[in-house]
């Protein structure tokens, strides 16, 4: 349904994304973005497809914000392993090999697969149907800790504070070759490779900022293990940002060196969300959650071979 508003002499000077989050505040503003650059808001009658574009008093603003669609995705009866549970959110501890939401050939077996049957009706539909509570997600072959968003004012909440900046992310890793460095920042934006669609790569010219600090815990004699702290969440952020530097993720197919592949224990890179830590959207208290290293991951660091 098209709705149409003014914008006050007040209001003059914004971001048409910023007016929208004032009208809509239950929908998340990488949402209301992605309307303005599909063309779907009009003001004063025309589309507007610039990111930054600013209204003025007077202007005329229409939206039409879709319908979410019913989600037809199938629940599983699927063990969770559960960090911490309220009626707003949900903390996973998410296993090595398990896909968060359904794609091209992972259409069962997924996180949101599991948390459909876990929570019933009690979930976000922000994302659409493939992808109910689902905020932020990892990679397949990453572990640990995610937050699933169990109704749209906490999904609008968290949403912002991950955009912001401000919710606290903490990986282990396990990267080939030893890191001289004790602690250090990369910076490097990342975007799609140019030629290989499955990989993002460093791309100043196209890409998002993201930025990664990283911290020695110990060095082995051809290995360091790390804990990287996230500024940014791109896709790939970590597994780009360290091969970039020459340093790439033990086990990681897609951005590793296929000599260190056959190493006993590995399925895909060696990579564990640890912490998660944010505001919660209805008590506005900080709270903080740790997901323990898998024993794979475990059984790995007792093997490697010393210095």
């Amino acid at each position: 349904m098209l709705e149409e508003y003014t914008v006050e002499e007040s209001q003059s000077g914004m971001r048409l994304d910023k007016f929208l989050t004032e009208i809509y505040p239950d929908q998340t503003r990488s949402f209301l973005q992605k309307l303005v650059k599909s063309g779907e808001i009009k003001v004063n009658g025309k589309p507007v497809i610039k990111a930054g574009f600013v209204v003025e008093g007077g202007d005329q603003v229409s939206a039409s914000i879709p319908t979410p669609q019913a989600v037809e995705i199938e629940a599983e009866n699927i063990p969770l392993d559960i960090l911490y549970e309220d009626a707003d959110v949900l903390i996973v501890n998410k296993p090595k090999g398990m896909v968060v939401h359904p794609s091209a050939g992972h259409y069962s077996g997924t996180l949101v697969n599991a948390i459909m049957y876990h929570c019933a009706d009690s979930l976000s539909g922000i994302n659409g149907e493939i992808r109910p509570g689902i905020v932020h997600r990892i990679d397949m072959d990453t572990t640990g800790a995610l937050i699933i968003c169990k109704n749209d004012a906490a999904h609008v909440d968290i949403a912002e504070q991950i955009k912001e900046h401000t919710v606290t992310r903490r990986y282990r890793g396990i990267v080939c070759g030893v890191v001289k460095e004790d602690e250090g920042t990369i910076e490097g934006a990342i975007g799609r490779h140019p030629t290989q669609r499955k990989k993002m790569a460093i791309n100043e010219k196209n890409g998002k900022p993201a930025i990664t600090h990283y911290k020695v815990l110990q060095r082995f004699a051809k290995y360091t293990y790390m804990e990287f702290r996230l500024e940014t969440g791109r896709t790939h952020q970590i597994r780009v940002h360290m091969a970039s530097i020459g340093h790439p993720l033990l086990g990681d197919e897609l951005y590793g060196n296929p000599k260190n592949l056959a190493m006993k224990g590995l399925q895909g890179q060696t990579l564990h969300a640890m912490v998660i830590g944010f505001v919660h959207p209805t008590t506005h208290e900080y709270m903080e959650f740790e997901a323990p290293l898998p024993e794979y991951f475990q059984n790995l660091l007792k093997k490697l071979p010393k210095q």
